[in-house]
C-alpha cells in the first residue's frame, strides 16, 4: 500500500467519517482510480470510525503547510 498526494486527493470529497467500507463502497461508486480502491482495500479494518483523510495518511497536506503567514501579505 502507497498514497501519494494525488490518489489521496481522489479522497477529499468521501463523505467523513466513514468505515473502511463505506470508503471502498464510495470509492467504487464514484469512479476512483484501481490504485485507492487498492489501497482502501489493503487497509487493516479493526471496525474504526475514520474522521478525515489524516487518519488513513497522516502525511496528507494541510491548508496550513500550504499558506505561510498570509497576514503579511
Amino acid at each position: 500500500m502507497y498514497w501519494t498526494l494525488e490518489l489521496a486527493s481522489k479522497l477529499e470529497d468521501a463523505p467523513w467519517p466513514a468505515t473502511k467500507e463505506e470508503l471502498l463502497e464510495w470509492a467504487v461508486r464514484t469512479g476512483t482510480p484501481q490504485e485507492v480502491i487498492e489501497n482502501l482495500q489493503e487497509m487493516e479494518d479493526e471496525g474504526e470510525l475514520y474522521e478525515r483523510i489524516e487518519d488513513i495518511w497522516p502525511d496528507y497536506p494541510t491548508k496550513e503547510d500550504f499558506f505561510f503567514h498570509e497576514d503579511e501579505y
